[in-house]
Formats: structure tokens, sequence, C-alpha cells
């Protein structure tokens, strides 16, 4: 019975007042019973379920994945642990702390991230006034000519006049089966997607800005003792052609040295490269020219502290914390709301509408007794034959979900697997570092010992230049593992997520630095859009 008088609110309008009114509350009353009735087809998303695995290390690298070295304490993981938001932080760098927020003040990257979320949550607003009556008004001006021949009368020629036509229209297409609320929960889908690709894109940018600023740090120490080496192997040169002018030495001798030195003096500019290119890296990370005006700071490993406690996330936390596996699951949202978009489009759909004008031939007589026309309508659509287009549809909808879902569980198993990688780097960075400390240690207790028996002439000043150099060579081997074990932690907190859930959230963040001055915020003068 109410499907019945549901079809007949849809019958053609009478122009009868007393019968319009019947029309109108029986529209009216058919909508509300619509709306009551209304329901949201399709599937209902669902968080996938957490990795099975307890643990990503085993029990002895959860008490201590890093022992005390010569050269930096040990580092112990805390199991459960949560994630600073501001990670950075303890490497204990005032000077790479303010790089990072310049960074977010600058970088291009991040621009585009914000604009990008930006507009995934405007799209997911606009999509909602779909909920909303439509209401819009018009006026409309015609000039025409009505010939006598239109009504038997032909020797009349007719007459000009002009119609005014002021009218407001109201159409409201009623949800009934939720095919418009699937779509706004695929735009939300897309925003949260949007959202943590702006968080990757923020713990991109960090880890990247820290790692550069480390391998710099390394970098000039390793020039600083090729260049002590490369002195040495020049003093040395120097001794051995006083001895072959002596006649003491042959002229192999002195070759054999001035092609050492030469190179040892080739491996020089190669690190110089380096330096030059990652202080090039960071001037554009932080959204500047290379060699541009940015007054960057020089790093050095004595300025940066290693961490000394890790923070491990629990596998079925990971899965909350990794950027991209966030927004993977937002794209499996995503594609699961699709399928109820399609699954709606095959209900159907109902529409009601009014228009009131008004209609006269002067401008001034507009709203006029009299002038007034109005009708209320309503429109049913049931797709009944597509030639299989909606079953095809929500198959192809259905398998993409299925590919949803199969990235997903592949961007769980990477993000893992990212984990368990970082974690096993730290522990043999440190078995590497450990052995290196001690082939340096015994290269430093040889040179002393060489340099105890200079003082009483017990050994010659070319050994002496031999044991320094040998010193100074296991030095730039110390200084690269050294280095390794603070990009390899800064790697971990990385790969545990970044801690992004202990701050506000990045566009905001984001939003707030870059809104501090009114100057640009990058070093391009972008044209504005004229709003």
């Amino acid at each position: 019975m109410r499907t019945k008088r549901i079809l007949a609110s849809f019958r053609p309008i009478s122009l009868g007042c007393k019968n319009a009114l019947k029309l109108k509350l029986a529209v009216l009353s058919s909508s509300f019973l619509l709306i009551l009735s209304s329901c949201t087809v399709g599937p209902d998303f669902t968080r996938p379920d957490s990795p099975k695995a307890d643990n990503l290390t085993n029990a002895q690298q959860t008490k201590q994945i890093a022992a005390d070295s010569a050269s930096a304490k040990g580092q112990a993981l805390l199991i459960n642990q949560d994630i600073p938001g501001q990670w950075w932080q303890l490497f204990q760098s005032p000077s790479l702390n303010e790089l990072v927020i310049q960074a977010y003040k600058r970088n291009v990257s991040l621009q585009s991230a914000l604009a990008a979320l930006t507009a995934a949550r405007e799209d997911r607003l606009a999509k909602a006034g779909e909920l909303f009556p439509k209401l819009d008004a018009s006026f409309a001006t015609t000039q025409q000519k009505v010939s006598g021949a239109q009504f038997g009368n032909p020797n009349f020629g007719g007459s000009v006049f002009t119609l005014y036509n002021a009218s407001v229209k109201v159409s409201y297409t009623l949800d009934v089966f939720g095919g418009i609320q699937r779509q706004i929960e695929g735009l939300e889908a897309q925003a949260e997607y949007e959202r943590f690709q702006l968080e990757g894109a923020v713990l991109t940018l960090t880890a990247n800005i820290v790692t550069t600023a480390i391998q710099e740090a390394s970098l000039r120490k390793q020039i600083a003792a090729t260049e002590v080496i490369i002195q040495a192997y020049s003093d040395q040169l120097n001794i051995i052609k006083q001895q072959f002018d002596i006649g003491s030495l042959s002229k192999i001798e002195v070759l054999s040295q001035q092609t050492l030195l030469e190179q040892t003096r080739s491996t020089l500019p190669p690190l110089q490269k380096q330096l030059a290119q990652l202080r090039h890296q960071l001037s554009v990370l932080v959204g500047d020219v290379p060699e541009g005006t940015a007054l960057l700071a020089k790093f050095s490993l004595d300025d940066l502290h290693l961490p000394e406690q890790l923070p491990l996330s629990l596998p079925a936390k990971l899965v909350q914390q990794r950027p991209d596996i966030r927004a993977q699951e937002a794209q499996l949202h995503a594609a699961s709301a699709k399928i109820g978009v399609i699954t709606a489009s095959a209900f159907p759909d109902f529409t009601i509408s009014a228009n009131i004008s008004s209609i006269a031939t002067l401008a001034g007589n507009l709203f006029a007794p009299g002038t007034g026309v109005w009708s209320v309508g309503g429109t049913l659509l049931q797709p009944l034959f597509r030639g299989g287009q909606l079953t095809h549809q929500k198959r192809a909808a259905v398998a993409l979900y299925e590919q949803a879902q199969a990235e997903y569980h592949n961007t769980v198993l990477n993000a893992l697997q990212n984990v368990a990688d970082t974690l096993s780097a730290l522990e043999f960075d440190n078995a590497e570092l450990q052995a290196q400390d001690a082939a340096t240690q015994t290269a430093l207790a040889n040179l002393e010992l060489v340099r105890n028996q200079l003082q009483i002439g017990a050994a010659s000043h070319l050994e002496l230049l031999n044991a320094e150099r040998a010193y100074q060579q296991s030095r730039i081997s110390q200084v690269k593992v050294e280095a390794l074990r603070y990009a390899d932690t800064a790697a971990l907190f990385q790969s545990l997520g970044g801690g992004w859930w202990n701050r506000d959230d990045a566009s905001k963040a984001i939003s707030n630095l870059q809104n501090i001055n009114k100057k640009p915020v990058s070093l391009f003068e972008m044209p504005r859009l004229r709003k």
C-alpha cells in the first residue's frame, strides 16, 4: 500500500487548487516515508586484520641491539614504547632542528601534498552538498511577435510584445539507497589517502634531511683524515728523495712513493664532490636553490648525539602508524565505497521538484496578482535494461577492491621487512663498528709506540709516517661505519612511522609554519588564482 501511495504522488499536475494541494501533501508525505525507509546498499568497510606476528626481533636483540664501543654508546630496544613526534630532536643538534623547521616552511613537495589534501577535502564537502535540496533562481526576458494566422485570422498583422519571467526552482534527490552517501564515503577515503600522503612526504623529507646531514658530517671527517694521509705521504716522499740524493735509495723507491702520493690525492676530489652535492641536496630540501642565499649549517659527527634508547612498535601497532599503510588502507576503503555506488545505481532514483514563477509583459507587473505560475512534480528512474553494463561495472569494482586488498597486504609485508632489515642493519653496524674500533685502537697504539721509539732513536721518521698513515686510514673506515650507524638509527624511526600521531595534524602544523610570516614560502613567485 505504501508503494502505491508513493507512485500515485507522481501523477501529472492538475490545474485545480484543491487537487494541487492534495498532490503537494502526497509528495511531502511520500518523501518523508522514503527518507525514513532509506538505506545504504553495498559493503560496509572494515579495517583489515593486523599481522599475527608478535615481534620483529629476538629476545637478545630486545635487551640490547648494540653494546658500547670505543666511539659510541650502546643502543637498547624498548618494545612497544612510543615514538616522539619530533624524533629528529633525539640527535640533539640545534642546527638540524632549525633545518627541519626551515624545510617545513619552504619545501615545494610539501606544498604540493598540502594542496592535494586541501583539494580532496573540498571535493568531499562539495559532494556532501548533494544531500541538501537545490535552490535556483532565474530571470529571463523574451521579445516575440505573434501572427494572426496562428489564431485563424490572417488579416490580423499580429503584435509584438515582451515577456518577463522570474522563477525559483527547488529540486531534491532522495538518497534512498545511499548512492550519494557512498560517494561521500569514497571522497572521505580519498581525503584520508591524501592526508597520509602528506604525512609520508613529511616523514621522508625529515629523514632525508637527517641522513644527508649525517653523510655530510661523515664526509668532512673523511676529507680531514685523507688530507692528513696526503701530508704524511708528501713528507715521506721528501725523506725518500733526500735518501735518493745521497745514494742510499734507488729511483724505484722514489717513483713508488710518488705513485702512492698521487693515488691518494686522486681520492680527495671525489669526496669533495660528494660533499658539494650533499650541500646542494640540503639546499633543495629546504626549498632553496643550490648554493643559494640560505645559510646552511655545517654538520659534524661530534655535534650529533646517537640516541641510546630505540622504541620498537609491535606489528599490530605498526599498521596503524606507517603512513604508507594508512594511505593504502584509505585506497582500500575508497574501492569498497565504489562497490556501494555502483550497487545503488541499480535501484530506483527518486527526485522531487517544485517551481514557482511570475510571468508578465511589463517588468513592473512581476509578482502582481494573476501572474503566478507554479508546478510540483516527482521523478522515479528505475534502470530496466542496460545490456549488462551495471553487472559488469560491479564485477569490475569488486575486482578493483580485491586488487587494492592485495596491494594493502603487500604494503604491510614490505613495511615489516623494512623494520626487520633496519634492526638487522643496526645490529651488524654495531658488530662492524666494534671490529673497526679495535683496528683503530691497534693502529693508534702502534703510532704511539713508534713515536716513543723515535724519541730514543729506535725508529726512523719514515716509520712514524707509515704508522700515521695506517692510523688515518683506519679512522676513515671507522668514520664510515659510525655514520652508517647514525643513518640506520634515523632509518629505524622512519620505518616505524615517525611518530606523527604524537603531534598536530601535518596539514595544520605545516600551514601554521608557513603562515608565520606573509612572505612567500618558496623561492618561486607562483601566480595566485583570483577568488
